[in-house]
């Protein structure tokens, strides 16, 4: 028999094991293809010349490669010590080292390049569904049009070269580095579980959970001038309490459960928690590792589908007006005869507004140094024309400022309303308490000012008290109600736009934030879809291994009378340790890791937050299922 006959004879009994691996392989090259022939499909022509296209996707891309190395070597490592006894076995019937080596190595670069072929076909015949659906979420009309991209199938070609010369590697030091009696018992090695002592497993197990929480706590007032500090602070603190919490906390509680049990722990504590006690340091680094991941991912996945699913209402929260003319009445009329021109239906409205210097900061002494433009708006001349904006008490205003947190012009929480505007040195002014802030903008945001809303008489009365010195403005505001028609009035409005002049419009803004989003959700979409299935392929492939280990204690307890649904009990147990707390502490790390990003919208994120960790962890647990069926098949073949 030739080596290259072992070689098949291996790979076609091994088939069953590497099935998941292989499919994880398919899918990671096909995404790598598509996402490297996106660049080059000639449908983007039109969104690269209105948006930065290439980037994202670079950058995608090689989070994908870090994504897939990382992800092809934990898992060749896994199956090198499933196959240990059987790289034994070959260097015991004769075969020297190079030549066990050799073996493997073939058997590699075969499975790699089927991986990559199928994988190739697979992202060429997928290309175009990936298109469609990318068109459709940047919300675009363009003809689907794409062809085999040369370079791209360059790109993963060189991607999957690196990787069967990684798993060579491994392979390599596998064999030269490890003893025929090292082999034969790789997979039999687990820990000997001591018990912990308890003042320091205590102390490990409090600081595990006090670093989660100072983590979650910073995670809310990172907003500061060392906020890079702050988020590695938070990222440390985090994992380095989710591992205590896994290898001391819960290794602590299984040993509390067992003494109280009197070591008595029956038949399905036997098959579920006993084996976790045994392997605990090697899973408390693999669970900590995906729970990370895991938080990482469904952070990604909620922000991105939050910006794609309040990206109108926090356009409009931005721009309540389609158009405005600051104090340019000629360019306003010149507008407004354009659109009558056009038969464009539209509805136009005057509003006057008060430019002062003040500020609202208690520390403030209201100098020079420290004054702020504030910009005052009568409400009852912004209700005129449609805006539900209340009437303040006269002598009081409401700020309007819909990015107040991320802004950081002021501390929410610890300023204390009625707060007392004060104004420059040198004017003097009525007294003005500031009752209330709204986050949404009077104004559209562009006009220069922090936004606040007075009651008409009040507006008045700070117009009399400056005279001529007023600051006094005319805002010409114009809403266009139907959407092809502000595409059409957004074409006129840019030629009143002075070239540098930052004067946008609702439909453009909108437009470009809708792209953007629909970018972001493609890509952290298929990015996040790789992380869940290599994550829940290193699981399935760990409790495979676990499961064959443990085949012969299924053996002993069926030839002991115990039926296959008591048995199943408890490695069903097992797996909702495995796989439900992970998901569960990674939700809880990526709920407030989305509430610590919630700032940068305007929009209340909780709804599309719950849909996107929802699908994630009903895929998730497709993982578990897989998992307990080959814990099944197992059983049913113990006798």
């Amino acid at each position: 028999m030739s080596l290259f006959d072992l070689v098949i004879r291996s790979m076609r009994k091994n088939i069953k094991h590497y099935y998941l691996y292989f499919f994880a392989l398919i899918f990671s090259a096909s995404l790598y293809f598509v996402f490297a022939s996106l660049q080059d499909a000639p449908s983007m022509q039109a969104t690269r010349s209105s948006m930065k296209f290439s980037t994202p996707f670079q950058v995608a891309g090689i989070l994908l490669c870090v994504i897939v190395i990382v992800f092809t070597g934990y898992a060749n490592r896994i199956f090198l010590k499933r196959r240990s006894r059987e790289i034994g076995l070959y260097q015991l019937i004769g075969l020297t080292r190079i030549g066990t080596a050799r073996l493997l190595i073939i058997e590699n670069v075969l499975l790699g390049a089927g991986a990559f072929l199928v994988g190739i076909l697979c992202g060429s015949l997928a290309s175009r569904l990936f298109l469609l659906i990318l068109v459709k979420l940047l919300g675009s009309d363009v003809v689907i049009s794409i062809s085999f991209s040369v370079d791209a199938a360059l790109q993963t070609a060189l991607l999957f070269g690196g990787l069967i010369i990684l798993t060579s590697v491994q392979t390599l030091l596998t064999v030269y580095r490890s003893t025929l009696l090292e082999l034969f018992h790789a997979d039999q090695q687990g820990e000997n579980p001591r018990q912990p002592k308890a003042i320091v497993s205590a102390f490990l197990a409090l600081l595990g959970i006090g670093l989660i929480g100072f983590g979650y706590f910073l995670s809310g007032h990172m907003l500061n001038k060392m906020m890079l500090m702050n988020m590695l602070a938070v990222l440390g603190s985090t994992i380095l309490g989710t591992y205590l919490l896994f290898r001391v906390t819960i290794s602590w509680l299984l040993f509390r459960y067992r003494k109280g049990k009197g070591g008595h722990l029956g038949l399905k504590n036997s098959l579920s928690l006993a084996p976790l006690m045994h392997r605990m340091k090697g899973n408390a680094n693999s669970l900590t590792l995906i729970t990370v991941l895991s938080a990482m991912t469904m952070t990604m996945i909620a922000i991105a589908y939050s910006f794609y699913y309040s990206a109108e209402n926090d356009t409009r929260s931005s721009l309540p007006y389609d158009y405005i003319f600051e104090s340019n009445r000629k360019d306003a009329e010149a507008f407004q005869a354009e659109l009558k021109k056009a038969n464009i239906e539209f509805t136009h409205a005057g509003i006057d507004a008060l430019v002062l210097k003040g500020s609202i900061d208690e520390r403030d002494n209201g100098g020079s140094d420290s004054a702020h433009t504030l910009i005052f708006f009568p409400a009852e001349q912004l209700k005129q024309t449609g805006r539900g904006i209340p009437v303040p008490t006269d002598g009081s205003a409401e700020m309007y400022d819909a990015r107040f947190n991320l802004n950081n012009q002021l501390d929410q929480k610890t300023l204390k309303l009625p707060a007392e505007i004060r104004w420059q040195k040198g004017q003097a002014l009525p007294l003005v308490k500031l009752t209330r802030v709204n986050e949404r903008y009077a104004m559209n945001y562009s006009v220069l000012g922090m936004q606040f809303v007075v009651s008409e008489r009040t507006f008045q009365e700070l117009q009399g008290k400056i005279g001529s010195k007023s600051e006094k403005e005319s805002i010409d505001t114009f809403q266009v109600p139907g959407k092809a028609d502000r595409i059409r009035a957004s074409g006129m409005y840019a030629k009143y736009v002075p070239k540098g002049a930052f004067m946008p419009d609702y439909q453009t803004e909108f437009e470009a934030s809708f792209k953007s989003a629909g970018l972001f959700i493609f890509i952290s979409g298929f990015l996040g879809l790789v992380f869940l299935i290599s994550t829940g392929s290193i699981l399935y492939f760990k409790q495979m291994t676990e499961a064959e280990q443990e085949k012969k204690s299924y053996t002993i307890l069926r030839q002991l009378g115990f039926e296959e649904k008591e048995i199943l009990r408890g490695i069903i147990r097992k797996q909702l340790f495995v796989f439900a707390i992970p998901l569960g502490i990674g939700l809880l790390h990526s709920a407030f890791a989305v509430k610590a990003a919630s700032i940068m919208l305007i929009s209340d994120i909780t709804v599309p937050s719950v849909i996107a960790m929802a699908v994630y962890a009903l895929i998730y647990f497709i993982f578990a299922i897989l998992s307990i069926g080959y814990y099944r098949k197992m059983v049913r073949g113990a006798l």
